[in-house]
């Protein structure tokens, strides 16, 4: 199911077939950044409620100070808990009573502690089941650093506090890529890949793709490490010795498993088309082309987690802060694909639940 590009009326048609709303928890991220912007301007347009019910953890003096800053037609439900959420309302968890000043476009250690008070609830209402999928405003990666906080982004931190294995993957309508490293300073990116790191992190995506995005074969397309993939060992050897043969030996067992390619040419030709999803080797190496194609309508998803979780493909904003001037499109979008990727994962468990199920019928009657 691809529905980033459709009208929003015909999204909630298709993902609210069943009337069966989904609970939309949301953590505000940076106060200072554009995160409280985009989410207002997301929820002024009353046919979101049709789709989902949100649960914002945040503040209410703080949210208040937003609508009225921002000029939002909108109203929050003020609840103590996300069990508490009123379906058709914007309902929010008021994490903390202090006020706080919010000074828009300056990275301050203060609201970082407020980013992550708002982040940390969220997460634990998501473990609980209080909420069904999770989607994170963008944080200040350093001003929320901490004594609790201790990692480079929301995506460790969550495969922390879910105990998982996590993927980093950037989904658009007609465009995904992961990545083997992501946040992960480029002089320590060889050294951080071997043959276990490139399984796993391709298993990730494989398991995700079917669970996640009903793909029954899917095809991953791995690019090299090295420019050209290395040229037979003139630009480095990782690719051949390392990469290569970890593809190989998954391509052997049966996957649709294929490269190394070449990254500087594979975007630009259109062989992305030719695969469902792509697999990078750094961050840049698979984000740039990303932002490139899809900017403002991609989705930041976290595969591999027990839980579902989405933000939109853009960070703070800190130059535009405050103005009124924030685009929540992919904000929007992130909603969108977590509802969808929760829907998607529940009639998987549900499909493979009674397929086994069948399958022990079928034992017990010989």
């Amino acid at each position: 199911m691809l529905i980033i590009s459709l009208p929003l009326a015909t999204k909630i048609s298709i993902l609210n077939d069943n009337n069966d709303l989904v609970k939309v928890g949301i953590s505000i991220g940076d106060l200072n950044g554009i995160g409280g912007e985009i989410i207002l301007k997301s929820f002024e347009d009353q046919r979101m409620m049709e789709l989902c019910t949100p649960v914002l953890f945040g503040s209410k003096r703080v949210v208040s100070f937003l609508i009225k800053h921002f000029d939002v037609n909108l109203r929050f439900h003020e609840i103590s808990s996300a069990e508490e959420a009123v379906p058709g309302k914007f309902n929010m968890v008021n994490v903390w009573d202090e006020g706080v000043k919010v000074d828009f476009g300056t990275p301050d250690k203060k609201i970082g502690e407020y980013a992550f008070l708002s982040l940390k609830a969220a997460t634990e209402s998501l473990k609980e089941k209080t909420i069904d999928t999770l989607v994170t405003a963008p944080i200040n990666k350093h001003v929320i650093q901490s004594e609790d906080f201790q990692f480079p982004g929301h995506t460790d931190y969550l495969a922390k506090e879910l105990e998982g294995e996590s993927l980093m993957f950037m989904i658009s309508k007609d465009l995904k890529v992961g990545l083997l490293t992501d946040h992960v300073a480029l002089k320590n990116v060889v050294s951080k890949i071997d043959k276990k790191l490139i399984q796993d992190k391709i298993q990730l995506m494989w398991e995700s793709l079917k669970k996640d995005f009903t793909v029954q074969k899917p095809r991953i397309a791995v690019l090299g490490i090295n420019p050209h993939s290395g040229d037979n060992g003139v630009i480095g050897e990782e690719d051949d010795a390392v990469l290569r043969p970890a593809v190989e030996e998954m391509h052997d067992e049966g996957k649709l498993i294929y490269g190394p390619f070449a990254a500087d040419s594979f975007f630009g030709s259109g062989n992305y088309n030719s695969f469902d999803a792509v697999i990078a080797a750094y961050h840049d190496q698979g984000l740039i082309p990303f932002k490139t194609l899809s900017f403002g309508q991609g989705v930041n998803f976290t595969a591999g987690l027990s839980r579902v979780r989405t933000s939109p493909d853009h960070g703070t904003a800190y130059a535009i802060a405050g103005k009124g001037e924030a685009d929540n499109s992919s904000f929007n979008e992130a909603i969108f694909k977590g509802i969808e990727i929760f829907k998607n994962r529940s009639g998987y468990q549900e499909l493979t639940k009674n397929r086994l199920e069948s399958q022990s019928r079928s034992k017990n009657m010989r």
